[in-house]
């Protein structure tokens, strides 16, 4: 059995299996890559599910698309190397033109079949007007497509019958953690936040133009931690954890 992980209600019990289901390469990271790495150093099975190879994450129309998936696939894989991860699904949606239909409900439902895990992390499928970035259309679709996935399609014998065909027996999640809307946890991320940040910086098609990359995501989690009433100077990740059992 796993361990245990800190928080600022203290410490609760990891998980057995964890899947993490994002848009785009380095979305994990940003969101949750200090709680990956607890959870990895806890005995917990951890897997990434991308929608999209963030094929178009780069303004240079002199470089293919195809190029550049490679280049962020690559990126992804040394960041989840980082914090302890080496199991990560792609499904190769467009970058870009991600639509919560019934085909990525499937796929999603599909990894969820097929990793069989306890909790689901996912962004929020509601869009944050005060950040931008975060509202991109492409996090809204697979977190929206993602929550389907979790009820009622992973569970439900009669949802995608193809999937039955193709070996996968049904599987029920017991909870989602939603990052970073109306968190009521919030992980304590003090100790694995220099894992965050290496991860980050494996992303350098992305982060290479981010002046103070450190000091910039030490603010987000300090004030993540203030949110969460952790004393001065610890660091956290927060998530809404909604019972899906």
């Amino acid at each position: 059995m796993p361990g245990t992980v800190p928080t600022a209600q203290g410490f609760v019990q990891a998980p057995d299996s964890v899947l993490v289901v994002v848009a785009h390469p380095d979305d994990i990271d940003f969101g949750t890559a200090g709680t990956m790495a607890l959870l990895t150093q806890a005995g917990t099975r951890v897997a990434y599910c991308l929608v999209t190879s963030g094929d178009a994450g780069d303004d240079d129309l002199t470089r293919s698309s195809d190029e550049l998936a490679a280049e962020r696939i690559a990126e992804q894989t040394e960041a989840a190397r980082i914090v302890g991860v080496t199991e990560i699904h792609w499904l190769g949606h467009p970058d870009g033109m991600v639509v919560a239909d019934l085909a990525l409900r499937r796929d999603i439902a599909r990894v969820i079949r097929q990793v069989r895990p306890d909790v689901v992390i996912t962004p929020s499928p509601t869009p944050n007007w005060d950040r931008i970035y975060g509202a991109h259309p492409d996090h809204l679709a697979a977190a929206t497509a993602t929550m389907a996935a979790v009820y009622p399609d992973s569970r439900n014998p009669r949802a995608f019958p193809e999937l039955l065909d193709e070996g996968w027996e049904p599987h029920k999640v017991t909870e989602v953690w939603m990052m970073m809307q109306e968190p009521n946890r919030f992980v304590d991320i003090t100790d694995t936040f220099d894992l965050k940040v290496a991860a980050l910086r494996a992303h350098v098609s992305q982060t290479a133009r981010i002046d103070d990359l450190e000091g910039l995501l030490r603010q987000w989690a300090s004030d993540q931690a203030g949110s969460g009433g952790m004393a001065e100077g610890r660091l956290a990740e927060a998530f809404r954890v909604i019972d899906t059992g």
